[in-house]
């Protein structure tokens, strides 16, 4: 069913009532009740990349830094930190008072482990481990980061890539093994005990977390949690979610069907707003290992056709003022993006011509495997143009339909795709996550080390390196044109434009701090 007709109706009457206990519209002030953007699968933000669980994350471990809105790194966890005159050592000393859910203290030890951890994971932790010598606590509450050669961007590492602070005995963990406890450092605790996967997630305030005497900035300042309680409550349905909002049974739900957006606007009670000012990247994931995107000449041909205006009008509808073209490797609005060689996007389409490069290509008529997500629609909707997109250009396509679960699984399988395997899915990316070379997993050319695709590329990961020691900020944005020019000839992904999350909720809460994805201390109601 195609996205655009998937409502009969129009109007806020028509709206199912959704499947959840009614609570009446008394609500406890102290009790939130959200609708988060999926399913809490595994609350492990550093084994899993999922958002939800990076969400999770946020709502019970602090970091050492967190990050305003402007970019910049600013102490959390920390009292401040010295550094040495040759930028190889960094001291850290923790603030007083910090405590875990369990009552125990935070120590350096725990903050060291926890680091290691997250850093292996991660791109800027990688980056950081290659030029560690040595991390070790010096007492409960000072730890020092030794490196071989400098690396500026160690604040920006511990602030802006969830490095969560856990228990020493957690974090050691193996991390590519999901951790099995859920110790948290926030302002908020985890009930483990009523997590019901795929149903509903429970947090409660943490009445000993010391917040920082500081207005909320994005993950910076005091996170002061104003709820005892907050619920998670998971509805697959859109329109039972949107009616839920209706009836003051749920007091926000975060990623509200795009359809159903003029009906909220227009149901008393209800308000929706964009808190989302760096927005997704939404872009075709391609399977580099096996035919026939195993061929960057076939890459290439695809280009010519590819209409990013196409991509985000199919999954944004009328939003207009939702979606942004055109779109470069890096997030638009934020330094590291340019306009190299963005004529591959906003010279006149030429199907035609893709189709006559698809032939010189050397392309056999092998099948394309694209898979898409039945129950996500904005994703759903770009795989719908996406398949246009091969058909148009003379590729065999075949339309492969499954649910998200299904397709995060699948994409995992390097098996070619007449064994299970696949050739193309259609994702996004949130603006943050490829801001820049550090954290831009899609550019990776890591090969089988890298993500969904498996690109390799010496030349991108050589200019990636490049950026790390670049001296300044025009240097690093020299840096990133050059890589940019070098997608557009090798591919390994290809980005389709940019648009913006709205959330909806209720009108009485307020003082939800403006983020692309949904933070709770500092929300209150009125």
């Amino acid at each position: 069913m195609h996205r655009r007709t998937f409502l009969a109706c129009s109007g806020a009457a028509c709206l199912p009532r959704p499947a959840i206990a009614q609570v009446g519209r008394a609500r406890n002030a102290r009790v939130l009740r959200f609708v988060p953007e999926g399913n809490l699968h595994n609350p492990d933000p550093i084994w899993t990349p999922g958002t939800v669980a990076r969400n999770h994350g946020f709502m019970i471990w602090d970091m050492l830094y967190g990050q305003d809105s402007s970019g910049r790194p600013s102490p959390q966890m920390v009292a401040g930190h010295e550094l040495s005159d040759d930028g190889l050592i960094w001291r850290f000393t923790l603030r007083e008072g910090l405590t875990f859910h369990d009552n125990e203290p935070v120590r350096a030890r725990d903050c060291v482990s926890s680091i290691l951890r997250w850093a292996r994971r991660r791109g800027l932790g990688q980056a950081m481990l290659a030029r560690l010598d040595d991390i070790q606590p010096l007492d409960d509450r000072r730890f020092d980061i030794r490196l071989k050669q400098p690396f500026p961007f160690v604040l920006e590492a511990l602030g802006t890539d969830t490095c969560f602070i856990m228990p020493e005995r957690i974090s050691r963990t193996d991390p590519f093994k999901p951790i099995k406890e859920y110790i948290g450092s926030g302002p908020f605790r985890f009930r483990q005990h009523e997590w019901v996967p795929g149903s509903r997630a429970v947090y409660e305030r943490w009445e000993k977390y010391v917040p920082i005497a500081e207005n909320p900035d994005f993950t910076s300042g005091g996170k002061v949690a104003n709820f005892d309680r907050v619920e998670w409550i998971v509805m697959p349905d859109p329109a039972a979610a949107a009616a839920a909002l209706q009836q003051g049974e749920v007091d926000w739900v975060q990623l509200p069907l795009i359809d159903l957006l003029p009906v909220l606007r227009d149901s008393p009670g209800v308000t929706v707003v964009v808190n989302d000012g760096i927005g997704v990247i939404p872009m075709i994931a391609l399977n580099h290992l096996h035919p026939p995107f195993d061929n960057p000449k076939l890459l290439r041909a695809l280009l010519p056709a590819v209409d990013q205006s196409a991509f985000v009008e199919a999954a944004m509808g009328s939003e207009r003022d939702l979606f942004h073209v055109p779109v470069g490797v890096f997030t638009p609005g934020l330094p590291m993006a340019n306009d190299a060689g963005m004529a591959v996007f906003t010279d006149p389409r030429d199907p035609s011509l893709a189709r006559h490069l698809v032939g010189e290509s050397g392309y056999n008529g092998e099948k394309i495997v694209l898979m898409s997500p039945s129950d996500t629609p904005a994703i759903q909707s770009l795989c719908q143009v996406a398949r246009d997109l091969f058909e148009q250009v003379g590729l065999n396509v075949e339309y492969a339909s499954m649910d998200w679960a299904t397709l995060r699984q699948r994409r995992n399988s390097r098996e070619p795709p007449e064994k299970g395997g696949w050739n193309a899915f259609c994702t996004t990316y949130e603006g943050l996550a490829v801001a820049t070379p550090a954290s831009h997993l899609p550019l990776r050319g890591t090969g089988l080390d890298g993500w969904f695709g498996w690109p390799t590329s010496p030349r991108i990961e050589s200019l990636r390196d490049a950026w790390f020691e670049a001296p300044d900020l025009a240097a690093q944005r020299a840096i990133c044109e050059q890589i940019q020019l070098l997608v557009w000839e090798e591919v390994p992904y290809i980005p389709v434009g940019q648009w913006f999350n709205a959330t909806a909720m209720r009108t009485n809460l307020i003082d939800v701090v403006k983020a692309p994805f949904p933070i709770f201390w500092g929300a209150r109601k009125a």
